[in-house]
């Protein structure tokens, strides 16, 4: 979808703080309500603004420890593979799944209290999954860049 300015300042300012009055984004912008939540009912219905949610820091939260763990499915078929899929949904701290290329199948996020959070989850949850062959997991030792706004540009950039 390419975006005018406008959309790109809404955009913006909604991944820096949803919680920002609507009164106050629009006049920040130069519009009055009405046009202001046109844009945004046609952001929303267009998928590109798909919810509105409240980030936690996640070490206060009590999940400081964050592990990438690369699973490799057996006999990888679509049926497996959404099997799969359907059982990380079901995992509290999975944070995100990506199917990948290369050596693994599925890069994992997860969190956790501490390493034995990790352990447990890897012991206990993941090698229980019909199909996985094999499982490498890395540890991150610390966070240095976190990033939950899109580099968003207009149509002309």
């Amino acid at each position: 979808m390419k975006f005018d300015r406008t959309d790109v300042a809404i955009l913006r300012a909604l991944q820096r703080d949803a919680h920002t009055k609507a009164a106050d984004l629009a006049e920040s912008l130069g519009l009055s309500l009405s046009p202001f939540y046109r844009r945004i009912r046609m952001l929303e219905e267009s998928g590109v603004i798909t919810q509105y949610v409240t980030l936690l820091d996640q070490e206060k939260a009590g999940f400081p420890v964050n592990a990438y763990v690369s699973v490799a499915i057996e006999k990888k078929n679509e049926t497996r593979l959404a099997a799969f899929e359907r059982a990380i949904a079901n995992f509290e701290e999975v944070m995100e799944c990506y199917l990948m290329t290369g050596a693994f199948d599925y890069m994992l996020r997860v969190v956790a209290a501490d390493i034995a959070g990790i352990e447990r989850f890897v012991m206990t949850k993941l090698t229980k999954v019909d199909g996985v062959r094999d499982i490498h997991t890395s540890v991150a030792l610390r966070r240095v860049e976190y990033k939950t706004a899109l580099p968003l540009r207009t149509r002309d950039e």
